[in-house]
């Protein structure tokens, strides 16, 4: 057993050191400023979002882009809290979600899509907060480097208590694999809350065809598809203030059924390569569950493989923390508990069913 826990850590410690070479690689964006000003129409899916949904409005008012070039379509998935779009000063279309799928999300995005006038899909959720060069920065990035698909980070808003500090690392930490897998080219994970594509490119792609019966997923399905078949027409926007933020979950409840809906798309994953670094995840996160309860019985060597552990998971973490100057708080208790949350996530994925917006799912 020894040998195996050894294994899956040096596997994992190789694997972090590869995303934190493949962050240093990937372009930091200091594109030129583009005459041209490409049109877009910004998605929002929401359901029950009365609360969220005018803070993300009042972004979207402050974006430093010509009005003309751009709109918002909200989809309403079935809404029954009497949300009312206010006069915003830009296009907006209120617009009925048509379902055809067991995916809610994806349903509202190609409805948008149909109803969209513009070339270029820009997608995010209802409780984020866009920058204020968002539209600008992706305008400048498509025309300097002629991508079809553009990724973008996401982050959670401030909050104080270890379960936002918890979910913040986790992000960042996402975001690293995120961002270091790109520059190889093996691209396997993406946030829909800051994912633009060329209208053209979708329907290329087939849209969501062959992931439609899965409830989430629109945003790294269509990606791995995207990289599949045209690798080089994909990219991450990297640059400090090109970030999207977003609520953190309010319990540890909550948290564990998002990650659950999480982890249940990794099991339809196209992409060999993100099954492989979800399985290497779940072996190492179990290794170090296995060593900690051995160095309890007095196996005090595993404190080696625990410490290697905790350094590859922080050193690929701070990185990205470093870069776009998010502060991380309780991050040793974090890389302590996070293998057993986790742990319990991906096993309890394997079977069990998870709630989203009132809904349930199986995962």
């Amino acid at each position: 057993m020894m040998y195996l826990l050894i294994l899956a850590i040096s596997v994992y410690v190789f694997l972090m050191v590869f995303f934190w070479i493949g962050f240093k690689k990937v372009p930091k964006s200091n594109e030129n400023s583009a005459a041209e000003k490409l049109s877009f129409s910004i998605v929002v899916p929401f359901r029950n979002e009365a609360e969220n949904l005018p803070n993300l409005m009042q972004t979207i008012k402050k974006l430093n882009y010509p009005i003309e070039n751009f709109e918002v379509i909200l989809v309403d998935d079935d809404s029954s809290d009497g949300f009312r779009v206010a006069s915003c000063g830009f296009q907006v279309q209120v617009i009925p979600n048509d379902r055809v799928s067991n995916s809610p999300k994806k349903d509202a995005i190609q409805t948008a899509i149909q109803h969209s006038k513009f070339d270029w899909i820009i997608t995010t959720d209802a409780d984020c907060l866009v920058p204020e060069n968002w539209l600008l920065d992706l305008n400048n990035y498509i025309q300097n480097t002629k991508k079809l698909m553009v990724c973008g980070p996401v982050f959670f808003k401030n909050k104080n208590g270890f379960l936002f500090d918890f979910q913040q690392i986790e992000m960042i930490s996402l975001q690293a694999v995120t961002i270091g897998s790109f520059d190889f080219n093996l691209a396997f994970m993406c946030n829909g809350a800051n994912l633009a594509y060329s209208k053209n490119f979708f329907i290329q792609l087939n849209g969501f065809e062959g992931n439609d019966k899965i409830a989430s997923g629109d945003d790294v399905f269509l990606l791995q598809k995207a990289v599949k078949n045209f690798p080089y027409e994909v990219g991450f926007l990297c640059k400090q203030d090109f970030q999207v933020t977003t609520n953190p979950a309010e319990s540890w409840t909550e948290l564990f059924q998002q990650r659950v809906r999480w982890a249940g798309k990794s099991k339809a994953y196209t992409a060999s390569f993100g099954k492989l670094v979800a399985l290497i995840v779940f072996l190492a996160n179990l290794a170090f569950i296995i060593s900690l309860i051995l160095l309890f019985f007095g196996f005090f060597e595993m404190i080696i493989l625990l410490h290697l552990k905790i350094i590859a998971d922080l050193l690929v973490a701070n990185q990205t923390a470093q870069f776009y100057q998010i502060k991380m708080k309780k991050s040793l208790l974090t890389a302590l508990v996070y293998p057993f949350f986790s742990s319990a996530v991906a096993f309890y994925s394997l079977f069990g069913k998870y709630e989203w917006k009132g809904r349930k799912f199986k995962s």
